[in-house]
């Protein structure tokens, strides 16, 4: 597995180092589920983790946090 500086795989997916401190300081319920119930029906569904990465190309060699929109190179071979 390969370590970057801002992000790390929790073997679900990239977490934002950032945004996860920043949620921990916040007193909200934490979900493994992908979706809390209901939101996939919702018109603006939103992640439960918000400090879940993607990626930002479609070469998947950029990851981007959309929360606070920081990117990192991440060249996985």
């Amino acid at each position: 597995m390969i370590e970057l500086n801002d992000f790390y795989n929790d073997g679900f997916g990239w977490i934002c180092r950032h945004c996860e401190k920043a949620s921990a300081a916040e007193p909200e319920r934490r979900h493994s589920r992908f979706m809390t119930e209901g939101e996939a029906e919702s018109k603006r569904p939103e992640l439960s983790n918000k400090a879940l990465a993607r990626w930002a190309d479609a070469a998947q060699t950029t990851l981007l946090c959309p929360s606070c929109g920081i990117t990192e190179p991440a060249e996985i071979s």
